[in-house]
């Protein structure tokens, strides 16, 4: 454990390089194996996305927080719940296609439900139109959740609720890509009358760049940027 605990920058970026060319089934067995030590690292890292995004969720929510029932899509060990019931929301429901993952949000005794899915693989395992906030952070990037997902945030929405969204910018074709995709969707959703836009935000420097081995060139390019988005599904 001690061993664990000292684990520094180069080590994760080791560990992270060691699974960068898996599959979902792969990377979920990596998340599985990296559960318990996950918050950790993620302080190692300078993981600050989830702090970034619930300021960004608070600043734009106006609704009765103690009775909002929040799904919270690829939960992980539950950062995003621990940060959230401080500002007083109190019902969560958790999914995460790592059951290593799940087992550590159990334990923050935070969750009434908590739900195992691999996303763009097994269909979201939430009720339709049921969800005050449906947030997700982190997980919207190539190789991890696909942009078909987001339809599936957007059902599980009530009619007038917020889905809360965070994009990975990594510094790559296929980042370019997905971005240009997600951006696509999301403007196709906004014309199909599905919700309406609320407001965006960059989300600067929100943690090191430890995906790549080479981390030369500017300071700056040490870390990961990317956007906040905030959308409200259409009444019906």
């Amino acid at each position: 454990v001690s061993e664990e605990v000292s684990r520094n920058v180069d080590d994760i970026r080791a560990l992270l390089q060691s699974c960068k060319s898996f599959g979902p089934q792969q990377r979920m067995k990596f998340y599985d194996s990296w559960a318990e030590t996950y918050e950790q690292d993620s302080e190692v890292m300078n993981y600050r996305a989830p702090h970034l995004v619930i300021d960004f969720l608070n600043a734009n929510f106006s609704g009765d927080r103690q009775g909002a029932r929040v799904l919270d899509v690829a939960c992980g060990s539950g950062l995003v719940a621990k940060l959230m019931v401080e500002l007083g929301f109190r019902l969560f429901v958790g999914v995460d296609g790592s059951r290593g993952m799940l087992d550590q949000a159990a334990k923050t005794g935070l969750y009434q439900d908590l739900r195992l899915a691999l996303l763009g693989t097994q269909a979201l395992p939430a009720q339709t139109g049921a969800f005050d906030v449906v947030i997700i952070v982190g997980a919207l990037r190539d190789g991890f959740v696909p942009v078909s997902v987001v339809r599936e945030l957007c059902c599980a929405a009530k009619p007038g609720g917020l889905v809360c969204m965070s994009r990975v910018d990594p510094k790559s074709e296929s980042g370019d890509r997905y971005k240009a995709c997600l951006e696509r969707e999301l403007q196709l959703m906004e014309e199909e009358g599905l919700w309406t836009h609320v407001v965006s935000a960059d989300m600067h420097r929100y943690m090191m760049d430890v995906y790549n081995s080479s981390t030369e060139g500017e300071q700056n390019q040490q870390y990961l940027s990317g956007t906040m988005q905030l959308y409200r599904k259409s009444p019906r």
